[in-house]
């Protein structure tokens, strides 16, 4: 049960306890009234209440002022203060009790009876007054101008009383407590009821446990001085008891004081501190624990094992950023819970799953027999991605690849072993693979690739790019309908790098876009050359990325370059893939502005993804491009000469022209025709070539 909640129950029992105990004394002096005592014994016990109330103000006073200063609110400050004064009031009622001569005179039962008074009364409107007001935090300067104020307040009125008290009216009347007192003790009560009603609202949506510790000491107050209400005088046993009462309120003020000021202010402490050092080990987003915690733990794993073999490995999600585009981050946060949870789920007792942060995992696998057996538990744990993942109403297939480092053969330090994992995984991703083991040459590898990156940066810059251009054939005719931009890097020492190569650490780097968008312009520039050069007007075809296809302001920004230009939308082709439609609502919106402008819209490589038949029946595209691993086998493979016949009818019932990829023999070419492909590529009709070769081989001609 938490702590908030047994407060309130012990508050309530607090309270019917308090009614209970009232009306059965009152019951009891009715029905079985007491002999008086000796006034001698009251005055012993008023005096000993009396050393323990002001033991316990002083105590309050000093915990609110000294703990914890430097995160001092307001109500800690004020119910100091406040203390501080009743601290003194409470000691002169002491001494007024004893006898205690000040200033020459001694003091009386009635300098006693007045100081109670005013002490009561002055500690529940004070709590009144405290706790109706907002609570925060105050500055050193604040703290130093209270304690000035308070000392010089209090002193002065103790001053005061001493030098002026015989001023004040008897309250005590034939040995009895006059009607003044009677008034107010009532007001008092009042008082403190009045402070527990400002308390319960002030924290009426949440109450922390130290201040239900100081309602029930209200409580207590205010039955106290029902019982003094209920006495006749000083040495009757209901006087007694309500003092007693007040003792208790005073007990457990200074317990709710230092719940406020001491243990508070140190649990809170400790939960910081445990928050922290759980965010410092713990993925936020799945809750695994992180690299941090990872490399801390494989370090005591291997040096538990020092004669076996402990392994880690690293999955990454493959085309985990082509999903985290198209659905929108917050679908790829969940899809990283769920690819944790399941992980996580189906480990064997010594195992544990890490978050390696972004879309990697860890996992430790303390004993293991060699290589081929690591290998087959991987698989067994990736085999659980067959099925697919849910996200807002949909399910999606995803792929994991995975490396693995082994201890000691590996690496013979924690960070040594996961790095050399993380290679093995990114090799594996490089190259189409399931499961790679690390082997050194992976480091010479990763190195390449990322001064492959940094020199991409700057080629840009360096005018390192260029375009060259394939024809697009009609298979009817043979005449050139079109070519498609295809981006060439060359390196200024390694010569021409692959698309295959720089294209994805292009996407990873954020690069594509600025590339994309220069491809664009050259791409139409070109075009506008050639038409007014007086060239047949052809359309050109070009690549857009994920990243370029999910900007917003996309059709604006080609609206803009072809206005730049000059070249008409009709003479420009975008071709996207289908795993750009992912997001059906961004996809369609996006491809419906692209429309408007005027450029025709084709899907590239069709047939690798997971296009819905129900979707591209209203999706607003004007071609299918067939992918060439489909057309490069469809002479020998019955299913790939299946998938393309497919294709081409289905394109032309829903009034597409469709483009077959990837011609490269007499053979393919008759096949298409009879399937009625309108468009055909491939280097069977040409290689791409600069734009020199093409506008001599298909444009003068």
């Amino acid at each position: 049960m938490r702590p908030r909640r047994v407060e309130e129950i012990r508050t309530v029992k607090t309270a019917l306890w308090g009614i209970l105990m009232f009306a059965a004394v009152l019951l009891a002096e009715s029905l079985y009234p007491l002999p008086g005592l000796d006034p001698r014994v009251f005055q012993t016990a008023y005096i000993l209440l009396g050393s323990c109330c002001t033991a316990a103000s002083f105590a309050i006073f000093s915990q609110g002022w000294l703990l914890f200063s430097h995160k001092l609110s307001r109500y800690r400050l004020y119910t100091a203060a406040l203390f501080l004064c009743v601290a003194v009031l409470d000691l002169l009622q002491m001494l007024s009790l004893m006898g205690m001569p000040l200033i020459g005179s001694a003091m009386n039962d009635n300098d006693a009876l007045w100081l109670s008074l005013i002490s009561r009364l002055l500690l529940t409107a004070g709590i009144f007054c405290i706790y109706s007001l907002k609570d925060f935090m105050v500055n050193v300067a604040h703290k130093s101008f209270v304690l000035t104020v308070t000392m010089v307040a209090t002193a002065a009125a103790a001053a005061a009383f001493i030098a002026w008290g015989r001023m004040l009216p008897p309250l005590l009347v034939d040995g009895g407590m006059g009607p003044a007192v009677k008034y107010a003790v009532f007001f008092t009560a009042l008082t403190a009821l009045g402070g527990i009603a400002s308390i319960v609202y002030r924290g009426r949506k949440e109450r922390a446990p130290s201040l239900l510790i100081i309602i029930r000491a209200l409580i207590y107050t205010a039955i106290g001085q029902g019982m003094i209400l209920s006495a006749g005088s000083m040495y009757e046993i209901n006087y007694l008891l309500g003092s007693l009462g007040g003792a208790v309120s005073y007990y457990l003020m200074l317990k709710g004081v230092y719940r406020l000021t001491i243990e508070d202010p140190f649990r809170e402490q400790q939960r910081m501190e445990a928050k922290m050092n759980y965010l410092a080990f713990h993925d936020d987003l799945t809750g695994l624990p992180n690299k941090r915690r990872l490399t801390e733990r494989l370090d005591k794993v291997m040096k538990a094992r020092d004669n076996g073999t402990t392994g880690v490995v690293v999955f990454n999600i493959n085309r985990f950023k082509n999903i985290n585009d198209s659905l929108g981050h917050q679908a790829g946060d969940r899809l990283l819970q769920q690819v944790g949870d399941r992980l996580k789920r189906n480990t064997l007792p010594k195992e544990e799953v890490f978050s390696m942060g972004g879309d990697e995992f860890a996992l430790i696998m303390p004993e293991l027999g060699d290589v081929e057996s690591a290998i087959k538990r991987i698989r067994g744990l990736m085999q659980l991605f067959e099925e697919p993942l849910t996200i807002d109403d949909g399910d999606y297939h995803i792929t994991l690849c995975a490396g693995l480092a082994l201890y000691p053969e590996d690496g013979d330090t924690a960070e040594q072993l996961i790095q050399n994992a993380d290679t093995a995984v990114h090799h594996a991703k490089d190259y189409g693979i399931d499961v790679r083991h690390f082997v050194p040459s992976m480091q010479r590898k990763a190195k390449e690739r990322l001064k492959l990156e940094n020199d991409l940066r700057k080629a840009l810059e360096r005018r390192e790019f260029y375009l060259e251009y394939q024809p697009l054939v009609s298979l009817e005719n043979c005449e050139i309908v079109g070519m498609e931009a295809l981006l060439r890097w060359r390196h200024p020492k390694r010569g021409n790098v692959s698309p295959q190569e720089f294209i994805p650490l292009a996407e990873e780097s954020g690069l594509i876009v600025q590339l994309g968008e220069w491809v664009l312009r050259t791409a139409c520039k070109q075009n506008k050359t050639w038409q007014d050069a007086g060239y047949k007007p052809i359309c050109v075809s070009i690549n857009l990325s994920m990243r370029q296809f999910l900007q917003p302001h996309l059709a604006d920004r080609i609206g803009q370059i072809l206005q730049e230009i000059g070249l008409e939308p009709k003479y420009v082709e975008l071709e996207i893939t289908e795993s750009m439609t992912f997001d059906k609502e961004t996809a369609f919106e996006q491809l419906r502005r692209l429309k408007e402008l005027g450029v025709f819209i084709s899907i590239d490589d069709f047939g690798t993804g997971y296009s819905s038949l129900h979707y591209l029946k209203s999706m607003p595209i004007d071609r299918l491009k067939i992918d060439r691993s489909f057309v490069n086998e469809v002479m020998s493979d019955h299913n790939d000469a299946a998938i393309v016949s497919t294709i081409t009818s289905m394109a032309h019932h829903l009034q597409l022209k469709v483009t077959a990829e990837g011609v490269e023999n007499e053979e393919q070419l008759h096949f298409l025709r009879e399937q009625r492909c309108h468009e055909g590529q491939g280097y069977y009709f040409s290689k791409p070539v600069p734009p020199a070769d093409f506008e001599k081989t298909f444009l003068l001609h």
